[in-house]
C-alpha cells in the first residue's frame, strides 16, 4: 500500500543555482514572523530536532498518484498535482525537486537569510521550474500544484502555503489547522453559507483558487510558528483532510511514532472513502538530547514520496527531445568505428537516399484489414437501406384508399402502388357494395383510386357515399325497365326520352331523396309477359 523512497540528502552546493534574495519578487510577510531578522536563525543554540515519516498513496480510484511528499531534517513538504490530462504528476514533482533544495542546515550562509525569506524563495523556484517545463512543452499548459512548505530552522518553522494542502499542529492532545484552503467552497465558509460539514460534499470542493502553474505569480500565505518540545507537525494532501475531521485526526495523531502514524492516517482515508491521492507526512519536535537517545534518529535519512520518487516517470515526449546526431538525451552516445565499406549502421536507416524511381515502384504491403472495412461499409449500407425502409412503411400504414376486390367496394390500407413485386398495401375492411350497382362514373372514379383518405373513419365515410349514391341507380334503373316493358303507356311521363312529358309533379332522375309519381289512371305492372 505504501508509496515510499528513501532520498539521499541533497547536495548543499545545488542551493548554489538558487537566485539571490533580491532577485525574488517580494512577496507579503505574516506579521507573525516578527523574529526574522538576518542572524536571528536557529543555527546560534539550535536545541530542537526532527523525527519524521512519509509516505504516499496513490488510492483506490485513480490509477496515477499526483501527489508528490518529501520530508527531511530541515523541511517538510507535500505537493498535489493538478491538470489531469494536463499531467498533474510532472507538476507536484517539479515543485518537489525545487523546494527539498531548502532542505539545509540553517547554520551556514543560509543563517544570515530571514526564514520567510527563504521560504518565499524555494517556492518562486518551484514556481519558475514549472514555467520552465511548461515552455518546452506546451502539451504541459494548465498544469499546476498545490504545495505546502514548513522550513525548521531549529526551534521555528516558516510555513509557506498555496492551495488546499494543509498544514496541522499537534500540541497537548488539541489540534490545529495552520493553514487555510486556497478554494471556492473555503470562500463560503468564511462567508457563513455553508459549514465545514457541509464543505466536504459541496459539488465544487475540488476549485482551487491559487496554486502554482509557472504562468500566475501565486502569492503564498507566510507565517512563523514557535515550536516546543512534543509538538507533533501533519503535512497532507486533500485526500486525507477532505474526508476525516479533526477529531479523526487528533485521534490517529495521538498515537504511536511518525511513521505509525503516517500509515494509519492514509489506511484510514481510504476506508473513509477517499477518492484521491492520499499523502501524509509527520514529523516529531524532539529535543537535542531525545534525539540523540532515539535509535530510529541515528538512521533516519530524507524520504521522497508519491510521484516524485517513482524512478520511471511516464514523462511526455517532449521533455527528451534528443540531439540531431542521435542522442536519446538520456544516456550519452555511443562511439563506434564502422567498416570504411559500410557508410551506416543500420541499412534501412531512413537518412539514406533513396532513388525516387525505385521508391515509387516498390510493392507496397497490402492494407491491413481490408475485408474488415468491406464488411462494415456493407453493414453501414445496409442499415441505411433499413432504415428507409423503416421509414417509408410507417408512413404508408397512415394512408387509406378505396378499391375494388371480386366485384365489391374494399378498403386499403398503404397506397397504391409496388416496389420489387412488394406491395404496399392491404386490405382492412371488404364492404358489400358491389362495383356493378355503382353508376358508370363512380365505378371509374373508384377504379383510379380518386378516393382516399387519411384515417379509416375517412374511408368509411367515402363509402357510405358511394352506397348513397348505388341506391339512386338502382332506382332510377329499375323505373327505365319498367318503361321500357310497357309498349301501350308511349307517353309515360317518366320516361326520359319523351320530350313532351310535362315536368309538373314528376321528380326528376338526378334528385335520390324524391320519389317516383306515375300518371293518373295509368296502371303499372311489374311483369309483362307475350302476347297470347
Amino acid at each position: 500500500m505504501r508509496d515510499r523512497h528513501r532520498d539521499p540528502e541533497p547536495d548543499p552546493e545545488g542551493t548554489g543555482s538558487e537566485p539571490a534574495p533580491d532577485t525574488v519578487p517580494s512577496l507579503p510577510v505574516d506579521p507573525l514572523d516578527a523574529d526574522t531578522q538576518p542572524g536571528a536563525g536557529g543555527g546560534q543554540g539550535a536545541s530542537l530536532r526532527l523525527l519524521y515519516s512519509a509516505i504516499s498513496d496513490v488510492g483506490r480510484v485513480r490509477k496515477d498518484n499526483q501527489d508528490s511528499g518529501y520530508a527531511g531534517p530541515w523541511l517538510l513538504s507535500v505537493c498535489d498535482g493538478v491538470g489531469g490530462a494536463a499531467r498533474g504528476d510532472i507538476a507536484s514533482s517539479a515543485a518537489i525537486s525545487q523546494v527539498r533544495r531548502g532542505d539545509v542546515p540553517p547554520d551556514g550562509a543560509e543563517s544570515t537569510v530571514p526564514l520567510l525569506d527563504r521560504v518565499t524563495h524555494v517556492l518562486h523556484d518551484a514556481h519558475e521550474q514549472i514555467g520552465r517545463l511548461v515552455d518546452d512543452d506546451p502539451a504541459l499548459n494548465g498544469t499546476s500544484t498545490t504545495a505546502t512548505v514548513a522550513l525548521f530552522d531549529g526551534r521555528r518553522v516558516g510555513i509557506g502555503h498555496v492551495g488546499d494542502s494543509r498544514a496541522y499542529l499537534f500540541r497537548d492532545r488539541e489540534l490545529s489547522q495552520l493553514t487555510t484552503d486556497h478554494t471556492f467552497v473555503q470562500s463560503l465558509i468564511d462567508e457563513g453559507r455553508i459549514t465545514e460539514a457541509e464543505a466536504r460534499t459541496h459539488p465544487h470542493r475540488n476549485l482551487i483558487l491559487k496554486a502554482l502553474d509557472g504562468v500566475h505569480e501565486a502569492e503564498p500565505d507566510l507565517f512563523v510558528l514557535e515550536l516546543v518540545e512534543g509538538d507533533r507537525l501533519l503535512l497532507c494532501s486533500d485526500g486525507a483532510s477532505g474526508v476525516l475531521d479533526d477529531g479523526r485526526l487528533a485521534d490517529i495523531l495521538s498515537m504511536g511514532s511518525p511513521d505509525f502514524a503516517a500509515v494509519e492516517l492514509v489506511r484510514a482515508s481510504l476506508e473513509a472513502g477517499s477518492s484521491d491521492n492520499v499523502t501524509c507526512v509527520v514529523a516529531d519536535v524532539l529535543s537535542e538530547e531525545a534525539a540523540a537517545a532515539d535509535p530510529a534518529f541515528t538512521d533516519l535519512e530524507p524520504l521522497l514520496v508519491g510521484a516524485a520518487a517513482e524512478l520511471k516517470r511516464r514523462l511526455p515526449r517532449g521533455l527528451f527531445r534528443g540531439h540531431r546526431s542521435g542522442d536519446t538525451g538520456e544516456l550519452e552516445p555511443v562511439d563506434a568505428d564502422l567498416p570504411d565499406e559500410v557508410p551506416f549502421a543500420i541499412p534501412s536507416d531512413p537518412l539514406v537516399p533513396l532513388d525516387p524511381e525505385a521508391a515509387r515502384y516498390a510493392p507496397q504491403p497490402p492494407p491491413r484489414y481490408r475485408w474488415l472495412r468491406r464488411v462494415m461499409a456493407l453493414l453501414i449500407v445496409v442499415g441505411v437501406l433499413w432504415i428507409a425502409a423503416a421509414v417509408t412503411w410507417s408512413l404508408v400504414q397512415d394512408q387509406y384508399y378505396l378499391g375494388e376486390e371480386d366485384g365489391v367496394v374494399v378498403i386499403y390500407r398503404g397506397i397504391d402502388a409496388d416496389v420489387l413485386g412488394i406491395e404496399l398495401s392491404e386490405v382492412v375492411v371488404v364492404t358489400t357494395v358491389e362495383v356493378t350497382d355503382l353508376a358508370p362514373f363512380d365505378a371509374d372514379e373508384l377504379r383510379s383510386g380518386k378516393y382516399q383518405a387519411d384515417t379509416l373513419d375517412g374511408a368509411r365515410e367515402d363509402v357510405e357515399t358511394l352506397g348513397g349514391k348505388r341506391m339512386t341507380s338502382d332506382e332510377l334503373t329499375r323505373l327505365e325497365q319498367e318503361g321500357s316493358e310497357d309498349p301501350s303507356d308511349a307517353t309515360d311521363p317518366t320516361d326520359p326520352t319523351d320530350p313532351s312529358a310535362s315536368p309538373t309533379g314528376t321528380p326528376t332522375p338526378s334528385t335520390p331523396s324524391t320519389g317516383t309519381t306515375e300518371p293518373t289512371g295509368t296502371t303499372s305492372t311489374s311483369t309483362a309477359g307475350p302476347q297470347g
